[in-house]
């Protein structure tokens, strides 16, 4: 979605970042080329693999380094604290999301229908390349919030969640490693937002070989969040 609006507001991404070396130049070069008004701020979650001498290397962004190893979802929270844009959205570094389709997820957000968009990969089913333990932990996530909170999604582990950047300072945030997508979809779905999905026809998948970080036990982790907050 390429119009004068987006390219108007300012779209705080959050980058989390740990040990991603091979990728990290590339994710950022194919970040500042997306059409779309930003602010990058990367999270380095003391990276021990050169990550860290690179990013302080670039120009053009926010750097703020852990001085230990805390979580990725502890690496949003300070990446939050550091947005100052009217939206915000997570971007990983591992080139699995393509920059170029952070426009369509906050479109929706921009025109004012809605206060939360998620990026969804599964809109057309589920990639046949994603790691089969992968797929079933993502279909058993989106049967858990229909269950939990009688609300379909079709992806709840997505990457691309983008919010109003009040919206998401207002959820105060308890997330250390992988439950921050859950925790922030329950919370969301608590107080009755509304979350608008748009397809992702660009996501690539990567394997563990590859450096997927993300095990089936945190699947599990998750489901048990979405359950914590539900009945907290």
């Amino acid at each position: 979605m390429d119009s004068p609006a987006t390219r108007r507001t300012l779209v705080s991404v959050i980058v989390p970042i740990f040990n991603e070396i091979d990728t990290v130049n590339e994710l950022l070069k194919r970040l500042r080329a997306a059409p779309f008004a930003k602010e990058i701020i990367v999270v380095d979650d003391c990276s021990t693999d050169g990550t860290t001498r690179i990013l302080q290397g670039e120009q053009g962004i926010t750097l703020v380094c852990h001085d230990r190893n805390r979580g990725k979802g502890a690496a949003i929270r300070t990446g939050i604290e550091h947005a100052t844009g009217e939206i915000v959205i997570i971007q990983d570094a591992d080139l699995e999301y393509d920059p170029n389709e952070i426009p369509d997820v906050v479109g929706p957000i921009i025109e004012g229908s809605t206060n939360i968009a998620y990026g969804s990969r599964f809109l057309r089913g589920l990639p046949k390349s994603m790691p089969f333990p992968n797929r079933v932990a993502n279909v058993l996530l989106v049967w858990a919030v229909r269950l939990l909170f009688r609300y379909r999604l079709t992806d709840e582990a997505t990457c691309y969640k983008a919010f109003r950047r009040e919206l998401l300072t207002s959820m105060k945030l308890q997330c250390k490693r992988f439950e921050f997508c859950p925790e922030v979809t329950a919370k969301a779905l608590r107080s009755h937002q509304k979350i608008v999905e748009v397809e992702l026809r660009n996501y690539k998948p990567r394997t563990t070989l590859e450096g997927k970080k993300i095990k089936w036990t945190d699947g599990v982790e998750a489901i048990l969040t979405l359950i914590r907050y539900r009945v907290a």
